[in-house]
């Protein structure tokens, strides 16, 4: 049975994409890892993986077997962006392939799986909290179970408390080891996500294809889940009036042009009725771009979006979470081998990716200039 002197070299607090591929290069160098998966709030839905994220799976070791069935191929990215016309962008032109419209919680159980095949301890429905950081460079780290249910090496109280060398914070957006040991959030915008799921009817949206359609106070995004229903996202500032829920944002919904069309919707969405689904009420979810001030500490190192997050306009999300997470495992052996500048080589690395990220962002940004004076855009065509 395990104990309260179980010590470990690594625990990574979070069992994404970013966590699940430190633990990956954590273990792949030898390192005995604790990956824990929280399993807190909503399961993320309608995301898209980029086909250049497979040769990170295959950096990962993983190659073969991620994403694997029971995802959509992506084959192409629509949007109408700058005028009413739709661009597209063809996964035929892309070296890698098409991408993936992933089934979420099977791409990331499939992930911890690897992990724990690799050899890292993966605990499901447990929180990380720090107690204590000593001066033989250990942290005393409390493990905390979601359930009662009993366990090897927990309490009565699901509690279990281990020691180990460094933590990763792969909390999210949060960044909750972080930032309660010092670091401070960058926050750029004021982005926010009110998204619903519809049914997907494919005589009306018979391809994979993202589509991105910019609109007077914000844009739409729409993308096909493996499960035949259509996600619907709506973009825009947190305060705006554009950001309310209900009969305004269902207007705003029924007066666009393609998204409409894809989702099969019109005018008498307004009164709570749709071609093919009845909508519920959107759920809203943070989109703004933001970072960390140090993604490294004191025994501590943060990656994915508890490191930077980024604009979902992007779709660079999970590509991003899975190599900081892996340049973070691979950072962390190097610092416990004795390399002092191999945690800094990777704090630079990350201020890169956003540097690079904010050029992109306010490029694609200043190509939709058709409505200047609405506050949403205003915002955005500034000089940084």
């Amino acid at each position: 049975m395990r104990g309260c002197d179980d010590l470990y070299d690594v625990v990574v607090a979070g069992g994404g994409p970013a966590g699940a591929a430190a633990a990956l290069a954590l273990a792949g160098e030898g390192r005995t890892v604790v990956l824990a998966d929280a399993a807190t709030g909503a399961p993320s839905v309608g995301e898209a993986l980029p086909s250049a994220a497979g040769v990170l799976l295959r950096d990962l070791g993983v190659g073969d077997r991620i994403p694997g069935d029971g995802h959509l191929p992506c084959y192409a990215n629509l949007s109408a962006w700058g005028s009413p016309a739709l661009g597209s962008v063809d996964s035929v032109n892309d070296p890698h392939g098409p991408g993936w419209h992933l089934d979420r919680p099977l791409f990331d159980r499939r992930l911890r799986a690897c992990a724990e095949a690799a050899g890292a301890h993966v605990e499901t429905r447990v929180t990380v909290r720090p107690r204590a950081r000593h001066a033989d460079g250990t942290w005393t780290v409390s493990l905390r179970r979601a359930d009662s249910y009993p366990a090897d090496g927990y309490r009565a109280d699901g509690c279990r408390t281990v020691r180990c060398r460094w933590l990763v914070d792969a909390t999210g957006r949060r960044a909750a080891i972080a930032t309660a040991y010092g670091a401070r959030r960058r926050t750029y915008d004021r982005l926010t996500a009110l998204h619903c799921v519809l049914g997907r009817d494919r005589d009306t949206c018979a391809d994979n294809s993202t589509l991105v359609e910019a609109a007077p106070d914000g844009w739409w995004y729409s993308a096909a889940l493996p499960s035949d229903h259509l996600l619907v996202a709506w973009f825009t500032d947190a305060d705006l009036p554009a950001a309310r829920t209900g009969p305004p944002w269902l207007d705003r919904l029924a007066a666009t042009r393609h998204i409409a069309a894809r989702a099969g919707v019109g005018a008498g969405l307004r009164h709570g009725r749709a071609m093919h689904a009845t909508p519920v009420a959107p759920r809203r979810a943070p989109a703004h771009t933001a970072h960390l001030d140090r993604v490294h500490g004191d025994g501590w190192t943060a990656a994915g979006d508890a490191a930077a997050a980024f604009d979902p306009l992007s779709s660079q999300g999970i590509l991003t979470a899975l190599y900081t997470g892996m340049r973070a495992g691979e950072a962390i052996a190097a610092r416990l081998d004795g390399d002092a500048v191999a945690l800094d080589h990777y704090a630079a690395n990350i201020a890169g990716i956003v540097a690079a990220h904010l050029h992109n962002r306010d490029s694609y940004y200043a190509l939709e200039q058709r409505w200047p004076h609405r506050q949403f855009w205003r915002r955005r065509h500034r000089a940084p």
